[in-house]
């Protein structure tokens, strides 16, 4: 194990990507004066950082983060248009805050009692860990004592800064060094290469990083949790504030804060070190037998051949002889049922089997309420792929029944373990399901994929021509894409 995991990191450290990407005509330059109130502007200025946990450009060239969809739902429900402007100094941010050069923060801020004298914090809204980050090849700190005599890197005017100060009280001879033009992304990567010994981190952060870095451990907590929030100008405009406070609290009772926490952290805690080194070394040693297969299903379906391909390891490891006892087969683990719907001869040759579950995939969401948002779509179709499409509106229907949202995947994968409870199956249409699984199989998938968008580069298909109006590619002579109205037997 100690060869896989050496041989994983080093594949990660070869191919990784920076989180940290550069943004162009989607952030503008800090303003030099004072700007105007947003009644006047009717534009939202908001002050953020490049991080994948707040504002980033993805892999399909669109922006996103949490504090990317937080802003704008908040500037929709104000009726103007948000403006991004990026600093590229953590130890910017408040000091330009304060001179009112932005209407507000939403960069991951941790309320500290010293941020706490310069600005004014809006609500919490996650709450989160400082923990201390090593090489877990090396030996494990058990407390700030063995940090002393160590090289320790963390962001200049971070509130990482703040609990070392208060740990160097117990431990005088504790030192660091602080770093201006970089992220906490950035360092934790230096820690998983042996570049430095320790750094510091939000826990969710950690849990992230981890994913492309099995080698990154948590030696301990650095003190008690503490929440994020937004911070305003300390004599700001009030209306802007209140509106703010309005604006949480109706994403707090009405779910919305909860599903986007999920979506962007609801997965990163599910795969252990050893699931993610293995699946870096087979990154390396067997994707390349099957990627132009996937690059191909992509342009059948429209579907990203990375997800494809996340789907086809967690179903076989991306083994095209795989078979189940209940008799699924080949690497994307089709049934007979469902490869005779398909057209597919063999299920063992990867010829046919990864073009014809990538169809699959494709027919289960196209049969899905169009009104579902992606990315929640497509979670719910993949959950579909394994337990079956009658198993899942069973789901959504006991979501429905518990005041959840059937529509919603952080919501959908509350209801979809009651399909195993007596108390619920029994009234149901399909009956009993494993529906727990289900939950498991799409948090691994959206795990591989995160890490795939990371190390492998998109494919553009050269047939653009194919696609239609709903999105989907068609290719005119292939027996693998089913009549979508094809009935369709549960996995």
């Amino acid at each position: 194990m100690d060869k896989v995991a050496k041989e994983g990191q080093t594949f990660a450290m070869r191919l990784f990507i920076p989180l940290i990407l550069v943004l162009g005509m989607g952030s503008c330059s800090i303003p030099e004066t004072p700007i105007p109130p947003v009644q006047e502007s009717h534009e939202l200025v908001v002050l953020t950082r490049n991080s994948p946990t707040t504002y980033y450009e993805d892999a399909h060239g669109n922006y996103a983060g949490l504090e990317y969809d937080l802003v704008n739902l908040f500037a929709q429900e104000l009726g103007v248009n948000a403006r991004f402007v990026v600093s590229t100094e953590f130890n910017r941010i408040i000091p330009t805050l304060a001179r009112k050069q932005a209407h507000l923060v939403a960069a991951g801020l941790t309320i500290t009692p010293e941020r706490g004298k310069i600005v004014r914090f809006g609500p919490a809204y996650q709450t989160v860990q400082q923990q201390i980050v090593y090489n877990n090849l090396t030996l494990k700190p058990r407390d700030i004592g063995d940090l002393i005599g160590k090289r320790i890197e963390i962001i200049a005017g971070s509130s990482y800064v703040e609990r070392l100060k208060q740990a160097r009280k117990k431990s005088p001879k504790l030192e660091w060094h602080e770093v201006k033009a970089m992220e906490t992304e950035e360092l934790l990567e230096k820690v998983a290469n042996g570049e430095a010994d320790y750094s510091v981190a939000d826990s969710h952060l950690v849990s992230m990083a981890q994913n492309f870095f099995p080698d990154l451990g948590v030696a301990f907590n650095l003190g008690k949790p503490e929440q994020l929030a937004w911070a305003f100008p300390k004599d700001g405009d009030p209306y802007l504030y209140d509106k703010a406070q309005k604006f949480f609290d109706r994403i707090h009772k009405d779910g919305t804060l909860r599903r986007l926490l999920d979506r962007y952290y609801g997965h990163i805690e599910r795969l252990n070190r050893i699931d993610v080194v293995t699946f870096l070394e087979k990154m390396n040693s067997t994707l390349p037998s099957y990627r132009k297969l996937f690059q191909q299903a992509q342009e059948i379906t429209d579907i990203d051949w990375r997800l494809i391909a996340a789907l086809g390891y967690q179903e076989s490891h991306w083994d095209p002889l795989a078979t189940s006892p209940t008799g699924v087969r080949g690497l994307m683990m089709l049934t007979s049922d469902t490869a005779d719907h398909l057209g597919v001869n063999d299920r063992l040759d990867p010829k046919e089997n990864i073009p014809a579950g990538a169809s699959y995939l494709l027919t289960l969401k196209e049969a899905l309420p169009q009104r579902i948002p992606e990315p929640d779509k497509t979670w719910i179709a993949l959950a579909a792929y394994n337990t079956g499409m009658g198993h899942l509106e069973d789901a959504r229907i006991l979501a429905q029944q518990n005041k959840l949202n059937p529509d919603s995947w952080a919501d959908l994968k509350k209801a979809l373990p009651l399909l195993s409870k007596t108390a619920y199956y029994t009234s149901l249409k399909h009956g009993y399901a494993r529906g727990g699984e289900a939950v498991i199989f799409v948090e691994n998938i959206r795990n591989y994929y995160n890490i795939m968008m990371k190390f492998e580069p998109a494919y553009k298909s050269p047939y653009p021509a194919l696609t239609t109006s709903k999105g989907g590619l068609r290719l005119a002579a292939s027996p693998a894409h089913p009549n979508k109205d094809a009935k369709l037997k549960a996995r």
